[in-house]
């Protein structure tokens, strides 16, 4: 791993905090790091983030005050306040710790389902966050290409975004050659996007799932075969992938393989890396992690299944302290000889993205998984639930399968026999050449809003705003 300090500009204390940072962090990636160690580092950060927040940050001095944060511990962190993100769309810039200025790029939330939240990093929060990507990357391309670097493509935004800026730096710091083809842009579009990677050998593309298969959609518009494409691994980020949707990708790319490579958001930085099994592991030098009841907010202990609550280790420009991501993970301890250290944390969806079936609530993972189990060749799928005669729930699944499909008939059947059995609903399932547009937005919104229509009721924001931007996922441009 690197062990070069990052430059200091616009944090004077940065040389200071990296001399006692990277010890540990080197003892975490060559699993050395004794348990006592890890505990007394989590101890101490936990005090310096505590003054930090309740010294810089308006939100946190009232949000914390009475608290005598020297006595709060990792075993006591319960007893605090959340943070939510009704907190931090409330507060905004209050939440800081610190001025804009003292950051060293400013960032925001896409603010698609409520207002954008500033989300500016300062330089050892971009270093923290950074050092653990780099460290996945390394290690899942020397499992894949050995010791040549590929040619990386990177398809996501970088305005506003820190997308662009992570994957650049990580890219540059493992002396790889990097693309940036996001086909959103409208300088890109997807038919440039394919013939870049065409002419540049581009073999590794990092974008979010629901782009695997988009761009494999465009490709047969386009006259490309898959198989003669270049690209042999996708790295895939910013909603959740299962592994029956990644093992569907592999058989509409026939030398292409889909990893997770990283789990997070703009306002939690790099939660978790992937390693080349499939599975994500905790930054736990950068974090403290507790789970919950998502909907009581009852403390659940740091393994097993509920909402995701993390308290960050590093004080930078804006650290969070219990902050609830309404995220639904199961956390488990990594196994012997994993590839990379650290728990790992399987994301199951979304708190909001629960859906009632019948007499089920399902979570997201679960309805994929019951879509995808067994089925190859496919290149997405929607599911629209809405009521029959009767009143009761009714789900019909559309299905787009590759041109020549050697089984359709065996691939629907399998379909519906899944979800009957999981909901005890009857399911119908259809093939279609075109699936609804919506289904290509993928993590802009929201994974519910892509994959799933709800005609029950009233359409939420999410769908009106999927809805919305769906033209600009259009696959012939």
């Amino acid at each position: 791993m690197s062990t070069t300090a990052p430059l200091s500009s616009g944090d004077p204390g940065l040389p200071a905090f990296w001399e006692s940072y990277e010890p540990v962090l080197r003892a975490f990636h060559d699993g050395t790091l004794a348990d006592e160690d890890m505990e007394r580092w989590r101890t101490e950060r936990l005090t310096a983030v505590l003054r930090h927040v309740t010294e810089r940050s308006p939100f946190y001095r009232r949000h914390l005050a009475g608290v005598d944060v020297t006595r709060v511990t990792p075993d006591t962190l319960a007893e605090l306040p959340f943070t939510t993100k009704d907190d931090l769309r409330r507060e905004m810039y209050d939440v800081l710790s610190g001025s804009p200025a003292d950051a060293a790029v400013f960032y925001e939330t896409t603010g698609t389902t409520g207002p954008s939240t500033p989300c500016p990093r300062g330089p050892r929060d971009i270093a923290t966050s950074n050092a653990a990507v780099e460290e996945s990357w390394r290690r899942v391309l020397r499992a894949h290409f050995g010791d040549r670097m590929p040619v990386v493509g990177l398809m996501g935004p970088s305005e506003l975004y820190a997308f662009g800026d992570v994957f650049t730096s990580v890219t540059a710091a493992l002396g790889a050659c990097y693309v940036k083809i996001w086909p959103e842009s409208p300088r890109v579009g997807f038919q440039k996007a394919l013939r870049l990677i065409e002419d540049l050998g581009v073999e590794v593309i990092v974008c979010a799932p629901a782009l695997c298969l988009s761009l494999a959609k465009a490709a047969l518009h386009y006259g490309y075969d898959l198989a003669r494409l270049p690209v042999k691994l996708f790295l895939v980020l910013g909603e959740i992938c299962t592994p029956e949707f990644a093992a569907d990708v592999a058989t509409v790319w026939p030398h292409a393989q889909v990893r997770p490579t990283l789990y997070g958001s703009q306002e939690s930085l790099c939660i978790a890396t992937g390693a080349d099994t499939g599975q994500l592991h905790l930054s736990q030098p950068n974090y403290l992690f507790e789970l919950v009841d998502p909907d009581t907010g009852e403390f659940l202990g740091t393994r097993g299944e509920g909402e995701l609550v993390l308290t960050m280790l590093v004080d930078g420009i804006k650290p969070l302290i219990r902050y609830r991501t309404g995220d639904l993970v199961r956390i488990t301890a990594a196994p012997p000889g994993a590839p990379l250290p650290g728990d790992v944390v399987e994301v199951v969806g979304r708190a909001a993205d629960r859906i009632r079936l019948g007499h089920s609530v399902l979570q997201p993972a679960e309805l994929e998984t019951a879509v995808l189990d067994t089925v190859s060749g496919c290149l997405g799928y929607q599911v629209v639930i809405d009521r029959d005669e009767a009143g009761g729930d009714r789900v019909t699944v559309r299905l787009d399968l590759l041109p020549g499909h050697p089984d359709r008939d065996g691939t629907t059947a399998g379909v519906a026999a899944r979800l009957r059995a999981l909901t005890g609903l009857d399911t119908t399932v259809v093939v279609e050449d075109e699936l609804d547009p919506v289904t290509h937005t993928g993590s802009f919104v929201s994974w519910k809003a892509a994959r799933v229509l709800d005609d029950r009721g009233p359409l939420d924001t999410s769908v009106l705003v999927a809805r919305q931007v769906a033209h600009r996922y259009a696959i012939t441009t």
